[in-house]
């Protein structure tokens, strides 16, 4: 009885968010999900966020904000395409060296990070540009393009994008859940001096956690290159854009996962994000309309997480 209660609770807001949705297009004479390209759109906007949410928790959890993983994803994407367009390779094995370069470079991060004992912000953001400073040189500024291999253009299915999808959050709750490894990050977490003098290694995990945030974002920069049919250079810190889409979302699983895992309400969150997406799509929203909501939104659910006992307890003395 109970954990159905917990399920129930958890399931709430996102189906409250669909309901919303649901009523705003019908409202305005619209159809949320009127094709077979709006569940296309809808599901890889989900597993979009949800990739960056879970790369972005890892370490944010950790009080470490890493600015670079969207940095990972544009240079991995890009030595995956240039790559995979040369030799002329499938959409997988374009997928497999995306995801192995992103955890390259997500430990390049970690291990800079680990020997200069800089804030990591400063570090993040320094390896922010030096990995988009990478990818413009490698491409010669001229981004890459996929009209020699269009093949690769044709990974963007549903059941694609649920694999990549339910391997991340298995992978996630596999390793953070139930190894040495993730008992010992879970430890750092909640007391970083008490878990050092027990004998807990910092450096060895805060390693393990930039590798693995690199494989997520490895796999989200080639969902992202694949599905635009090219990729565009970022610069001046222009690959940090996609780190923000995560924060609504990660607000969001935090508050479900106190019901259910949180890896499960990190998902729910990016759900959630996902059908937001689909109404801006769909009602044809400019970008800075779109910015505002997505804010207001933000700082809406906060300014309630914040205020979430007083708002109990006057509901309780109504």
């Amino acid at each position: 009885m109970e954990k159905g209660k917990k399920i129930l609770s958890a399931a709430a807001l996102p189906v409250i968010v669909l309901a919303v949705c649901l009523l705003i297009t019908s409202v305005n004479g619209i159809t949320l999900f009127d094709s077979q390209l709006s569940w296309i759109t809808f599901t890889r906007a989900a597993v979009n966020v949800l990739l960056v949410t879970y790369a972005l928790s890892i370490n944010l959890n950790s009080g470490r904000f890493d600015f670079s993983i969207g940095s990972t994803a544009l240079l991995s994407s890009v030595i995956s395409a240039m790559i995979a367009t040369k030799y002329n390779l499938s959409p997988v094995l374009m997928l497999m060296i995306s995801v192995v370069t992103g955890g390259l470079l997500g430990l390049l991060s970690g291990f800079v990070y680990v020997t200069v004992k800089l804030p990591p912000i400063i570090v993040s953001l320094a390896m922010a540009l030096f990995y988009e400073g990478m990818a413009f040189t490698l491409t010669g500024g001229h981004g890459v393009s996929f009209a020699s291999n269009a093949a690769l253009m044709e990974f963007g299915t549903i059941p694609n994008f649920l694999i990549i999808a339910a391997i991340a959050a298995v992978m996630m709750i596999a390793v953070f859940d139930h190894t040495k490894f993730g008992y010992e990050y879970k430890a750092l977490v909640s007391g970083q001096k008490v878990a050092v003098n027990t004998g807990i290694r910092e450096v060895p995990n805060a390693l393990i956690c930039y590798l693995i945030a690199g494989l997520l974002m490895g796999a989200q920069g080639f969902i992202s290159a694949t599905s635009n049919g090219s990729i565009t250079m970022s610069l001046n810190f222009g690959s940090i854009s996609p780190m923000f889409m995560a924060f609504l979302p990660m607000f969001v699983g935090g508050f479900i996962g106190r019901f259910i895992n949180d890896k499960f309400g990190y998902l729910l969150g990016a759900v959630c994000s996902a059908l937001i997406s689909l109404v801006y799509v769909r009602m044809n929203a400019a970008s800075s309309t779109q910015q505002i909501v997505s804010a207001l939104l933000m700082v809406s659910f906060l300014i309630y997480l914040n205020n979430e006992g007083k708002l109990k307890h006057l509901l309780k003395r109504s």
